[in-house]
């Protein structure tokens, strides 16, 4: 499989863990102490690490750190967006469009030559 889609969709599945790990806890554990929040989004985190590591070494033989960098940004908010929206509730707004807009511009300048 080509590596650039190999490590993208390993930073999708990273990225889901990443973002329950450290959002999903304000909403299922706010009367929870937080260090109870913090030891159970450890452990979702550390399987964020498990997809997240072998993405990068994947992605690292093909693309530079950079655009590694912004490629994960990217599925950031990809999936960010989403979770707020859905699951945390949040409202949708049009500051993640600008967002999106600038990041846009960001990949413009990480991968030109």
């Amino acid at each position: 499989m080509n590596p650039i889609l190999t490590s993208i969709s390993l930073l999708v599945i990273s990225n889901v863990f990443m973002t329950f790990a450290w959002y999903a806890h304000l909403k299922e554990l706010n009367s929870a102490p937080w260090f109870v929040a913090a030891v159970l989004s450890w452990l979702g985190a550390s399987f964020e690490y498990m997809f997240q590591v072998p993405a990068n070494r994947i992605g690292y033989t093909v693309l530079n750190v950079g655009q590694l960098k912004i490629i994960q940004e990217i599925i950031t908010l990809s999936i960010f967006v989403p979770f707020a929206v859905f699951y945390l509730k949040e409202p949708l707004k049009l500051d993640y469009l600008w967002a999106g807009l600038c990041m846009v511009g960001a990949v413009y300048f990480m991968f030109r030559d």
